[in-house]
């Protein structure tokens, strides 16, 4: 209700209290007949300040008197209730995915934000058996006439850097051994019974030790391979009929020569000593799975208990035709085992 409004019917109140006794209220009806109708004789148009003087006979039939400025302050405050019922509106829950709408615009509902959580996954480790095994391979071994070919040879790790192996499997363009950095890049891959295996460790020679007796070296990996127990070095002579195990990535082809993509294992035993080598027999017959062929070549000869962990006793070095019958020659680790730790643990 307007504020204006509601002041003039609050004079028009006051102005009602202030008239004499005999004044009288009116009725509803007559105060809609007083807002039609110049009621009195001295104006021309009716004024609502104006004292009206009704008819004193009328009075006992008229219903209870009410003042104007009290139905204009009920006008009012009906009216604020009306309005306050229509604007407040109970609250109210908006899912989500609710588009809330304004006028014309659009505009779709905050979204939580949402917080994915990720783990990471180790990879895997180092095949459980024999995990001690290497196979080392090249793409770019140098040829005389020019051109490069590959190659491989096998090993074991003897310490966290260090991997043993034959020595001819570093040489010079005219296939004379060597030491130092090598001059091709040779990849040693460690912890595998397939080349499919996942897992396992991959590192490159960066250094190479000739050994000064039989055809054996120890190389530096450009890294350390900490979660592989590397062999112990056998320090004594071999007893013979000792029983030995072998591991290899050699060739499983007696006339194509290229590395198996799976370890190979055979059993052996001691059956000669010699100064610096031994002689090998097999315990079962020989086929190219269980006996040493090209790329076998500084293979272990060894004695474990677990397959986990071992002793390494010789390396593969030199033998018959693979698979023929016969001893197997093999370069024995008792005769050069000051040496190596001169080279891998020279504060020793």
């Amino acid at each position: 209700m307007d504020r204006g409004l509601f002041r003039t019917a609050r004079d028009n109140s006051a102005t009602w209290t202030s008239a004499s006794t005999n004044d009288r209220q009116l009725s509803v009806r007559e105060r809609s007949s007083v807002n039609r109708v110049a009621y009195s004789a001295n104006h021309a148009t009716f004024s609502p300040s104006r004292t009206y003087q009704p008819d004193m006979s009328t009075l006992s039939r008229r219903p209870a008197p009410v003042r104007l400025g009290a139905i204009a302050a009920a006008a009012v405050l009906g009216a604020g209730i009306a309005c306050a019922y229509t604007v407040s509106t109970p609250s109210r829950t908006v899912p989500r995915n609710a588009v809330l709408t304004t006028g014309s615009t659009d505009r779709p509902a905050q979204q939580p934000k949402v917080v994915t959580a990720t783990t990471t996954t180790p990879p895997p480790g180092p095949s459980a058996v024999l995990p001690f095994n290497a196979k080392l391979t090249s793409q770019d071994i140098p040829l005389p006439g020019g051109g490069i070919r590959s190659g491989a040879c096998s090993g074991s790790l003897i310490a966290p850097e260090w991997v043993v192996t034959a020595g001819h499997c570093f040489h010079d363009v005219n296939d004379v051994r060597i030491g130092g950095a090598p001059q091709y890049h040779m990849t040693v891959t460690l912890g595998k019974l397939k080349d499919s295996d996942p897992g396992g460790e991959s590192a490159t020679v960066v250094d190479v030790r000739q050994s000064p007796l039989n055809d054996l070296a120890v190389v530096r990996l450009d890294k350390a391979v900490t979660d592989i127990k590397p062999l112990e070095l056998a320090s004594k002579p071999p007893a013979v009929g000792l029983p030995l195990q072998f591991a290899g990535w050699g060739s499983t082809s007696p006339t194509v020569v290229a590395p198996s993509d799976h370890l190979k294992r055979g059993q052996f035993r001691v059956k000669v000593l010699h100064s610096t080598v031994l002689d090998a027999e097999p315990t079962v017959a020989r086929t190219v799975e269980n006996s040493p062929c090209p790329d076998d070549s500084g293979g272990p000869f060894f004695v474990s208990e677990d397959n986990v962990t071992g002793t390494l006793v010789a390396i593969v070095d030199n033998g018959p035709a693979c698979p023929q019958p016969g001893l197997e020659v093999v370069a024995r680790v008792d005769v050069v085992f000051t040496w190596i730790h001169q080279q891998i643990d020279p504060a020793r």
